[in-house]
């Protein structure tokens, strides 16, 4: 009679057990895997990678170490490193070269462990006066089939209403490029000009719109800006929107990226004069909060793109 009543309890014991590691083993081989692409230092040493599953506890990858060293650009710096994955799998990166230079580095990667040969894209070397060709960003636009490529440029008196902005020598406006194969590239163009100083122009998608983050960089007058916010437009060329007023908060905040986590926005962000990173929270991209207390980024992380990738891809970078 005692052995009767155990026997059904102990069977449902096992019964459980097994129905709750199978449903632990589907989790796992479900779970999403992100990236973050990122510098350090001065960008002298190259690409490091970080992974996270959840978007907040990120870990470097390769212990650390970089994962793909500069060779181009007479500095042979990568900073800003963006990435993008084409519709074919393959990744495509492109990042600053140098503080003053009129070209950027680009390379592509099946695997984001092996890569192509570098090459310098000389985006502004038609103006003669232009300083600088500073953090491009990488954009896939599926509608067209094609990349767009958007970085920061300083060109002397070409804007002279907002000449001295930023207190230096620096007044920025975006521009961009188009390309296919990163063989041929359009002519480059004038992308968003609002009238004051702009830098860090993040392409994402949203609905049937397409959103930018970018850093309003003005220093003068006083109170500096150095903040993040958004514009909107239809089409990827634009015309783009006036600017919302900013999403972040009292702090120098430059070199935004965003994910779209289990339908909440997440948008990172460098608090460079603080040394450390920050992310802002939103369901709509319009009420925003700070997360940046609950963030865990590698050591001495500079900003970069964060973006998913497949449970393969990351097995792969896993095992460096």
């Amino acid at each position: 009679m005692t052995f009767k009543n155990k026997f059904p309890a102990v069977v449902l014991l096992v019964f459980t057990s097994l129905i709750l590691t199978a449903i632990s083993c589907s989790s796992n081989s479900t779970e999403d895997h992100y990236l973050f692409s990122y510098f350090t230092g001065n960008g002298e040493n190259g690409l490091h990678l970080a992974h996270s599953t959840d978007g907040m506890n990120w870990e470097a990858i390769n212990e650390g170490k970089p994962l793909l060293e500069p060779k181009v650009g007479e500095d042979q710096l990568m900073r800003d490193p963006s990435i993008v994955q084409g519709s074919d799998g393959t990744f495509h990166m492109v990042w600053t070269v140098s503080w003053g230079e009129k070209g950027i580095g680009y390379a592509h990667s099946e695997d984001l462990i092996n890569w192509s040969e570098q090459q310098y894209i000389p985006v502004m070397e038609h103006e003669p006066d232009a300083l600088n060709s500073w953090a491009p960003e990488l954009f896939y636009d599926e509608a067209q089939k094609e990349f767009i490529i958007v970085w920061a440029t300083t060109i002397p008196g070409r804007f002279p209403e907002t000449d001295g902005q930023d207190g230096d020598q620096y007044n920025h406006r975006l521009y961009y490029t188009k390309t296919k194969d990163f063989n041929s590239f359009s002519d480059t163009e004038l992308f968003y000009d609002k009238g004051f100083n702009v830098i860090d122009g993040a392409i994402f998608h949203t609905g049937d719109q397409y959103a930018m983050l970018l850093k309003d960089e003005t220093n003068e007058p006083f109170p500096p800006q150095k903040n993040i916010r958004l514009a909107f437009a239809d089409k990827v060329e634009g015309p783009w929107s006036e600017p919302t007023e900013p999403i972040t908060g009292d702090y120098w905040a430059e070199g935004p990226t965003i994910l779209n986590i289990d339908g909440r926005w997440h948008l990172y962000f460098d608090k460079y004069r603080q040394g450390s990173f920050g992310v802002l929270v939103s369901d709509d991209l319009e009420e925003w909060e700070e997360s940046s207390e609950n963030l865990e980024m590698p050591e001495g992380i500079r900003h970069g793109t964060a973006f998913k990738v497949s449970a393969e891809v990351f097995e792969k970078l896993s095992e460096l």
